[in-house]
C-alpha cells in the first residue's frame, strides 16, 4: 500500500486541528473536534479543490464579471444583480434554523483563509487565475445566501412558451407543444391579459440571469430531471434498507457537485452537495439517508403591466398609476470605465423588459427571491436529522428548489416528503403570464403539511423521477402545484424493475441507474410489423430495428438507427400531419418550429407517442416508410452505407469543456476538455442521456449514490470527471472513463475503511502563538 502524501496549514479561526484524509477516489473526509471547526475546514477544503469554480460561481452571482474579464460581461452582471436577495438579512438567516448563519460564516472564513494563502503563495493558485489575468477574491457570509440565480427555476418559461404559442396559433397547437397534468386540464386566458402585448424576447434579461455565459455550463431548460428510489428492507437480498439518487444536470467541467464526508460532534455526514454551499444536501448521517430529485413546483409568474405614457417607469395598480422603485449600482469594469446600472423593481419584483411603444413592462415575482429560499441552503437543518421524523420536521423549512425528498433508515422505515413553498394563487393557476394591475395577487404559500408524502408503502419501494406524482384526489385545482411535469417515460421504466423482484442489491440499483431501455422505442417498434422496404437498404434497416430489444446500448447500430429516425424524422412528420387539423396552412411551419425547436434534446414524447399509437388506424404506413428511409439516409451519410458498421456511440457521445474555452481568447490548454467517450442512453431512458443537434450529451447524472443504509461502506457512488476542479490535480478527470462506462466507486464511512484507502493526509492547525519578543533578546 502506498504511503500517503501528507500536507499541513496553519489557518486563523481555527480552535483546534482538522485532519483530511482524502482516498484515492478523492474524496475529503474531514474530522474536528467541534462543527465550527469543521464548517471552517469544509470551506478551505472545497477552496483547495474548486477554488476557480467557486470564484466563477460568486462573481456570476453578484454581478461581478465585467470586473475581470471586461466590458462584455456588463449586462450578464446587471441582470444578475436584479435577482440578488435584497431583503433583512436577519429575516434571512432565521428562515434556516437557529445556526445556518454561523455555518456559513465559518465555511466563508475557511474560503477566505485559502484564497488569502494563495495571494500569500501565487503557486497554489489553480492554472486559470494566471492565464485569464487575475486574482481570487475575498467571500462576505451573506453571498452564500444572496445569490439565488444558480438555482432550477420553475416555471416561467414554460407559461411564457405558453402564452407565445397562443398568442400566435391558438391552443390547438398548444395541446400538441405541451401535456398538462392533471388532466383534463384547460386553460383559461387571464381577464385583462393582452397576449399581443408579450414579446418573444421577453425573458433575455432572465436569461442572462440565469444561464452561465459560457458553453456547456447550464442545462437547457425542462431537462433538468433526476432519479430517485428507496426499497424496504422486503424488497433487497440483505434485508436492509437501500437508497438510490442520481441527479441530471448539465454536464460540465468541473463537475457540479462535490462529495465530502464531515464529522464532528453531533455530525457524521457524508455525501453531495455544490462545492459553493456549506453543508452536504444529498447522503447519509449514520442515521438517515437522504436524496432528492426535482418536484416542479411553480414557484415563477410572468406579471404584464399597463404604463403610464407620460411616465414609463409607473404601471396601473389598482387604479392609480405606482412608481417602480429604482436602485442604482456601479459595475466595475475590466479596462474601462465602471458601468452605471439603472436596476428596476415593482411591487412584485425585478423588471425584466420594457416595451414603451405598447405602454408595457413585465416583472418576475418569484418565490426563491424570498428570505430562506437560496437554493439548496436548506440541507444545512436536515443533514443531521437523528431520524426520520426529524428529517421531515427539517424539511418543512426547505424554500427552493421543488424537491422530491426519499429518506430511509437503519430500522426500515422508508419514505417520499415532497418539499418547497408552494405560492397561493386564489384566483388562477399559474399556467399563463398575468396582469399586474392587482388583480392577481399571491396569498401566501400552502402549508408544508398539505403536501402529499408517503411512509413504509406497501409495495415495498417508492420512486421519483419528475413526473406528475400528485396522488388521486389531491385538489391540484385549488392547492396548485404545477401543471406543468416531467414525461413518465423514466419512472415507468424503473417501476417496472423495481416491482419485479424483491432480492435488489446495490449493484443492481446502479445498474438501473444507467439502464438504457427506451420505453417510446418499445411502443413504436411494433408499428413496424407489416413494413416493407421499397430497397435493399431501407429492408435491411426495418429487419434491424424489427430484431432490436430497445435497448438503447452505445454499441448498438439500431439504437442509431432508431434515434435518428425517431427524433429528427418520425416525429417532425407526426406532428406535420397533426397540425393539418389544429393551424391553417401558412401556419404550420412556424407551429411546427414551436412545438419542436431544434435546439430541443428533451424531445418530451408524450404527444407524439399518443399520436403515433393512440390512433385505432395507426400510422400511415407511407409516412414510417418515408421517414424511415430518409433516416437510413442521413445515418448512412453520418457512418457509410453499412449498418455492420453503425453504432449509437460513433454518434452519441459524452464531451465536456471548461469556461475557460469561453473566457480565454488564445489558445486553449489540454485540460480545457475531457472526452470524448462513447455513450448510450436518450433523453427517454433511466440513464438519462439528451443530447443536442450534433448528437453530444448535453445533461445526465454525473453524480450517482447507492447507499446500504446500516451497512454504510458498502454504499457507492460516482462525480464525473472528477473531484477536483484544479487541472493540476490528479482527481480533475480521474472518474470520467469509469463513469462513461456506468461504474462506481465506493463511498466509505468508517474510519477503519477510510484509513485503509488514504491517499493524502492534511492537518489543518490555529496558528502557532506568537511569542512576545523579549527587549533584552532573552
Amino acid at each position: 500500500m502506498n504511503t500517503p502524501t501528507v500536507a499541513d496549514f496553519e489557518i486563523p479561526g481555527l480552535a483546534g486541528p482538522v485532519e483530511i484524509l482524502v482516498d484515492r477516489w478523492g474524496v475529503p473526509h474531514l474530522y474536528a473536534g467541534s462543527q465550527d471547526d469543521l464548517f471552517l475546514a469544509q470551506g478551505f477544503n472545497a477552496a483547495r479543490d474548486r477554488l476557480f469554480q467557486l470564484d466563477l460561481w460568486r462573481r456570476r452571482g453578484l454581478g461581478l464579471l465585467s470586473e475581470v474579464f471586461g466590458g462584455q460581461y456588463v449586462e450578464h452582471d446587471r441582470a444578475a444583480r436584479l435577482f440578488l436577495y435584497r431583503g433583512d438579512m436577519a429575516e434571512e438567516w432565521s428562515a434556516y434554523g437557529e445556526d445556518t448563519e454561523r455555518i456559513t460564516t465559518a465555511f466563508v472564513n475557511g474560503i477566505n483563509a485559502y484564497v488569502s494563502l494563495c495571494h500569500r503563495d501565487p503557486s497554489r493558485r489553480p492554472p486559470e487565475f494566471a492565464m485569464l489575468g487575475y486574482e481570487p477574491a475575498h467571500w462576505d457570509p451573506s453571498d452564500v445566501a444572496r445569490i439565488r440565480s444558480h438555482g432550477l427555476q420553475y416555471n416561467l418559461h414554460d407559461e411564457v412558451a405558453r402564452a407565445l404559442t397562443l398568442r400566435d396559433h391558438g391552443t390547438g397547437v398548444e395541446d400538441l407543444r405541451r401535456r398538462r397534468e392533471p388532466a383534463p386540464h384547460h386553460l383559461t386566458v387571464p381577464e385583462g391579459l393582452d397576449l399581443s402585448v408579450i414579446p418573444d424576447d421577453v425573458l433575455r434579461v432572465y436569461d442572462l440571469a440565469t444561464v452561465p455565459p459560457w458553453p456547456d455550463a447550464a442545462a437547457l431548460q425542462g431537462i433538468d430531471g433526476s432519479n430517485n428510489w428507496v426499497l424496504a428492507p422486503s424488497r433487497t437480498a440483505t434485508g436492509r434498507p437501500i437508497l438510490a439518487n442520481d441527479p441530471h444536470r448539465a454536464l460540465t467541467l468541473p463537475a457540479l457537485r462535490y462529495i465530502a464526508h464531515l464529522n464532528a460532534p453531533g455530525i457524521d455526514v457524508i455525501g453531495a452537495g455544490e462545492p459553493a454551499l456549506p453543508g452536504l444536501s444529498i447522503g447519509h448521517n449514520g442515521n438517515i439517508a437522504f436524496g432528492f430529485t426535482i418536484f416542479p413546483i411553480d414557484q415563477e409568474d410572468l406579471y404584464v403591466y399597463e404604463t403610464d405614457p407620460g411616465n414609463p417607469r409607473a404601471y396601473r395598480y389598482e387604479g392609480r398609476w405606482e412608481a417602480m422603485t429604482r436602485v442604482t449600482e456601479t459595475i466595475p469594469v475590466k479596462d474601462g470605465e465602471p458601468a452605471e446600472a439603472e436596476l428596476w423593481f415593482t411591487r412584485h419584483g425585478p423588471v425584466i423588459h420594457e416595451h414603451p411603444t405598447r405602454d408595457a413592462a413585465f416583472a418576475v415575482r418569484a418565490a426563491w427571491l424570498g428570505p430562506g429560499m437560496a437554493p439548496y441552503l436548506g440541507s444545512t437543518g436536515y443533514m443531521r436529522a437523528e431520524g426520520p421524523d426529524a428529517f421531515v420536521a427539517a424539511l418543512r423549512r426547505w424554500g427552493a428548489p421543488g424537491e422530491n425528498q426519499v429518506y430511509a433508515a437503519p430500522d426500515g422505515t422508508v419514505g417520499w416528503r415532497p418539499a418547497g413553498r408552494v405560492p397561493v394563487r386564489p384566483n388562477w393557476d399559474g399556467t399563463l403570464p398575468v396582469p399586474g394591475d392587482g388583480r392577481y395577487e399571491w396569498d401566501g404559500f400552502l402549508d408544508a403539511d398539505a403536501l402529499p408524502a408517503e411512509r413504509d408503502p406497501d409495495q415495498g419501494w417508492f420512486a421519483t423521477a419528475n413526473q406528475m406524482n400528485l396522488p388521486p384526489g389531491y385538489p391540484n385545482d385549488r392547492d396548485t402545484v404545477t401543471y406543468d411535469w416531467y414525461a413518465p417515460t423514466r419512472h415507468h421504466r424503473i417501476a417496472e424493475k423495481l416491482d419485479a423482484r424483491t432480492d435488489w442489491t446495490v449493484e443492481d440499483c446502479v445498474r438501473l441507474q444507467t439502464d438504457t431501455v427506451s420505453l417510446p422505442a418499445r411502443r413504436i417498434l411494433p408499428l413496424l410489423a407489416e413494413l416493407t422496404g421499397d430497397d435493399p437498404l431501407t429492408a435491411r434497416a426495418i429487419d434491424l430495428l424489427r430484431e432490436w430489444d430497445a435497448d438503447v446500448t452505445a454499441d448498438s447500430a439500431a439504437a442509431a438507427l432508431f434515434e435518428i429516425w425517431y427524433r429528427r424524422h418520425l416525429r417532425p412528420a407526426v406532428f406535420a400531419e397533426a397540425l393539418r387539423e389544429v393551424a391553417p396552412e401558412a401556419e404550420r411551419a412556424a407551429a411546427l418550429a414551436r412545438i419542436l425547436p431544434s435546439d430541443d434534446p428533451a424531445a418530451d414524447p408524450r404527444v407524439d407517442l399518443d399520436l403515433l399509437t393512440g390512433a385505432e388506424t395507426g400510422p400511415d404506413p407511407g409516412t414510417l416508410l418515408a421517414t424511415l428511409s430518409a433516416a437510413v439516409g442521413e445515418l448512412s451519410a453520418l457512418l457509410g452505407p453499412d449498418p455492420a458498421a453503425w453504432t449509437w456511440g460513433a454518434l452519441h457521445i459524452a464531451r465536456v469543456y471548461h469556461p475557460v474555452t469561453a473566457l480565454h481568447d488564445g489558445p486553449q490548454p489540454p485540460w480545457a476538455s475531457v472526452g470524448p467517450a462513447p455513450r448510450g442512453g436518450s433523453g427517454d431512458t433511466v440513464g438519462v442521456a439528451p443530447y443536442g443537434p450534433d448528437f453530444r450529451q448535453t445533461t445526465g447524472a454525473t453524480f450517482r449514490l447507492v447507499v446500504d443504509v446500516g451497512s454504510w461502506d458498502d454504499s457507492v457512488a460516482m462525480n464525473s470527471p472528477g473531484q477536483s476542479g484544479d487541472p493540476d490535480s490528479e482527481h480533475y478527470s480521474d472518474l470520467f472513463t469509469t463513469w462513461a462506462a456506468d461504474g462506481s466507486f465506493p463511498l466509505l464511512y468508517s474510519r477503519e475503511q477510510v484509513e485503509k484507502h488514504t491517499a493524502r493526509t492534511i492537518t489543518l492547525r490555529p496558528p502557532a502563538p506568537v511569542t512576545a519578543q523579549d527587549p533584552n533578546g532573552r
